[in-house]
C-alpha cells in the first residue's frame, strides 16, 4: 500500500500542472457547492456563487505550488 501511494505521488508531481489546476478547480467548485447547499440550505444557484471565488483562488495557489515544487525538485 505504501508503494502505491508513493507511485501515485510521483506520477502527480510529474503531471502537468494546468490540467491537475483544472481539474481540482473544477472538483473544488463541485464540492464547494454541495458543501453550501446542504450546511445553509441556500438554492443550488445561489450555493454555486457562492462556492465559485474561493475554489478559483485555491486553483491559482495549487498551481504556483506545484508548478514551484516540479522546478525544484527535478531529481524524482
Amino acid at each position: 500500500m505504501t508503494e502505491l501511494i508513493a507511485n501515485i505521488g510521483k506520477r502527480i508531481s510529474k503531471a502537468d500542472s494546468l490540467g491537475l489546476t483544472v481539474v481540482y478547480t473544477i472538483g473544488h467548485i463541485f464540492i464547494a457547492t454541495i458543501c453550501v447547499y446542504f450546511i445553509t440550505g441556500a438554492p443550488l444557484n445561489l450555493a454555486a456563487a457562492d462556492a465559485f471565488i474561493e475554489p478559483m483562488i485555491n486553483g491559482v495557489w495549487f498551481y504556483f505550488l506545484h508548478s514551484t515544487w516540479k522546478r525544484f525538485n527535478k531529481t524524482s
